[in-house]
């Protein structure tokens, strides 16, 4: 018989469980629509995770993960080594480097390359502005905007290996 007590666990569990079995069946992408937070880590040529990680702002659009970040942080710097790979986790769960509770989070593994094309940067711009208005976007924005043009900032695409701009769920 169960008691009520392990009950009421249960039912405080069951949104964790159930965040999880949806990413494990692919059922990820809606977690990335409503979450402010990915975090990323570059894949080591062996597929180890990088010792370097972060929780980074983002945008999901047309079925891809896009952030902006500086040309020398390592996430960019790793592309332009050819270790296009990367394991992205969904959720926010604090400063990586104090937090660990990331790593149990909803995650896939995605490529990423570089974006350069200036519609899609001001399609991405456009989706932070709408996201991040009242985290801070009124500062940010404009540094986005200005170091993607003047090469201050890179535009990073995250996309499930193999499925282009589609997400899974919607091929």
């Amino acid at each position: 018989m169960i008691s009520r007590r392990t009950l009421l666990a249960g039912a405080a569990l069951a949104p964790a469980f159930l965040a999880v079995r949806q990413a494990r069946a692919g059922a990820i992408w809606p977690l990335f629509e409503q979450s402010k937070l990915i975090y990323v880590s570059p894949l080591k040529s062996d597929g180890a995770l990088s010792r370097c990680k972060a929780e980074i702002w983002f945008a999901y659009l047309d079925g891809n993960l896009f952030v902006v970040t500086p040309p020398d942080a390592w996430r960019a710097e790793a592309i332009g080594l050819g270790l296009d790979q990367a394991q992205v986790w969904v959720g926010e769960h604090g400063v990586w480097t104090e937090s660990k509770a990331f790593l149990e989070a909803p995650n896939m593994r995605m490529t990423a390359s570089l974006e350069t094309v200036a519609e899609t940067h001001e399609a991405v711009l456009a989706a932070m502005g709408e996201k991040y208005a009242e985290d801070g976007w009124g500062r940010w924005g404009p540094r986005f905007r200005e170091g993607l043009t003047d090469g201050g900032r890179v535009m990073i695409r995250y996309a499930p290996p193999g499925m282009g701009q589609t997400p899974p769920d919607e091929a």
